[in-house]
């Protein structure tokens, strides 16, 4: 999605407690509450900047917005680095914290009660993961890992949408289409878009970032979340 620095003075930082241990993420407000929910999982780096600007971007569409926080308040310069701290995490406490923020959302007075998962790279898998851990009712994936076992993609209960580059060599095409075929299999709706492009392509800050294509994966992105949640 596009960044949108217009509206970051409605940022704020929440917290909640799960499992004896304090979570936090930022928060932007739509204008109209209640509101459907998003909540938002940055990439590899952590959550930066550009990630809260994104939060801020979604509640400029109306949308009640959570930036979750994976990586408990550390972010990475570097590539290396990123890649590192990311191979390391406890994915069991990233499960928790994941589902934690959608469970936050619904019960929130300002949510409608309809909540969608929206990742990109890292955060897309996690996009996936935390639909698959507990029910949303749409999911976004942005070149995030989708191996999942047909076992565990049925228990997701939204369609999804996925937006993949065929020259990404992170992300590969025939996985991705391992994972269409999956979803066909059991017969859960994915709207599948491949782009002529790499890795990260909708990143602005990204080496890969081409405009056109993430101009378009943006708009379905908005048009399949009106569609499944307002």
């Amino acid at each position: 999605m596009a960044l949108n620095t217009d509206i970051a003075a409605r940022l704020e930082t929440v917290t909640t407690t799960i499992g004896g241990r304090t979570i936090s993420a930022v928060m932007a407000r739509p204008t109209t509450l209640p509101a459907p929910s998003l909540v938002i999982f940055h990439a590899f780096k952590g959550l930066t900047d550009e990630f809260k600007t994104l939060a801020a971007t979604n509640a400029n569409q109306g949308y009640l917005t959570i930036a979750a926080d994976l990586m408990e308040g550390k972010t990475a310069g570097g590539f290396l680095s990123a890649m590192l701290r990311m191979m390391f995490l406890n994915k069991t406490r990233v499960e928790e914290t994941a589902v934690a923020w959608v469970k936050w959302l619904r019960a929130n007075k300002d949510c409608t009660g309809k909540v969608g998962t929206v990742g990109w790279c890292f955060g897309g898998r996690w996009s996936l993961n935390t639909s698959i851990a507990t029910p949303v009712d749409a999911t976004v994936v942005y070149y995030g890992g989708v191996d999942r076992a047909p076992e565990d993609l049925s228990k997701l209960k939204g369609p999804v949408l996925g937006h993949f580059g065929n020259l990404d060599r992170i992300v590969k095409k025939d996985s991705v289409e391992r994972f269409a075929a999956n979803m066909k299999t059991i017969g859960k709706p994915l709207d599948l878009n491949f782009y002529e492009a790499n890795h990260a392509f909708a990143n602005p800050g990204g080496n890969w970032f081409d405009a056109s294509c993430a101009k378009q994966a943006d708009e379905r992105t908005l048009a399949f979340l009106a569609k499944h949640l307002r």
